[in-house]
């Protein structure tokens, strides 16, 4: 069964010309054109914060998310899924990216992959109800996606697509299907242009928003991350400092106290509680410095 073409593989008016005018003209137009990937992602935020919800939920169960892509997408799904490690302590297995290929495509195009269902479908193994299930496809066309997407419905996982092609195949029977309504690009069916940047901060913001929703940072602040180095070690200090007001000193004595913890440190200063008692409070509210903090409060006598 044949399907209209995307928008992503059509030929754009405005730039047939490219490769006859100065270079700082090509820069502009690209620029420009690549405000659209900032507003296409602005109209799905409602539809965002839906799939954000859905993936907490499963996250407190012990579910993960999983996303599959080829090429430029999926290579920004293994980006977002690594960086989230280190940043918010996230254990491996949480979030995951998925790409046809596997890891010889992540720095060598294995273009071929992507047609294959079959591979999606044996990369979705494993995974359950609890889990969210990601497909990055620009087209909403590609084999390997949909077979992971496939498997992912039939295990009774929360389904997901993100897309630039309103008339995306994949997009039957996806719980929730994200269409970015970038246009044509620049170079014709280039999707590593607006299309991908658009893909970055769709994932950029979800994966953001869910460390945020279960309570990997206290306000802005990262108080996950684990000081592994030096220059993380002096950044637990600020951010003590930033969530206590505590001088240097203080901050230093506390976070020794608190054996390295920082969110322990955070709770024992805020909370005016030991550490012991901290990290009792964090563990009964899924390791939420806020949670922390109010169940402590509640628990104090007379409240």
């Amino acid at each position: 069964m044949s399907h209209a073409l995307s928008p992503t593989e059509l030929r754009h008016p405005g730039t047939a010309d490219i490769d006859d005018v100065p270079i700082l003209e090509v820069l502009r137009r690209i620029n420009a054109e690549d405000r659209t990937a900032v507003d296409a992602v602005a109209d799905v935020l409602p539809d965002l914060a839906t799939v954000v919800d859905a993936a907490a939920a499963r996250f407190r169960r012990g579910g993960s998310v999983h996303y599959f892509g080829a090429g430029t997408s999926g290579r920004l799904g293994v980006l977002d899924a690594s960086e989230l490690m280190p940043t918010y302590n996230l254990e491996p297995g949480r979030v995951v990216g998925h790409i046809a290929g596997g890891r010889e495509a992540l720095v060598r195009a294995v273009e071929d992959a992507e047609d294959s269902a079959a591979e999606g479908q044996r990369d979705a193994a494993g995974i359950g109800p609890d889990d969210v299930v990601i497909g990055l496809a620009a087209s909403g066309t590609t084999p390997y996606v949909g077979g992971a997407l496939d498997a992912a419905r039939r295990a009774g996982a929360y389904t997901v697509l993100v897309s630039s092609n309103p008339g995306a195949p994949l997009a039957a029977g996806v719980d929730t299907n994200l269409v970015l309504r970038t246009g044509p690009e620049v170079v014709t069916g280039s999707t590593r242009l607006k299309a991908g940047t658009a893909q970055k901060l769709v994932l950029n913001s979800f994966s953001t928003a869910l460390m945020i929703a279960v309570g990997r940072t206290y306000g802005n602040l990262m108080v996950s991350v684990v000081a592994t180095n030096a220059k993380l070690r002096e950044r637990t200090v600020r951010i003590l400092r930033e969530a206590t007001d505590l001088d240097e000193d203080a901050a230093r004595f506390l976070l020794e106290r608190s054996d390295g913890e920082l969110k322990t440190a955070i709770v024992v200063a805020l909370g005016d509680v030991d550490p012991d008692r901290a990290r009792e409070l964090l563990r009964e509210t899924g390791a939420s410095v806020r949670g922390a903090l109010a169940a402590g409060r509640a628990a104090e006598p007379g409240a």
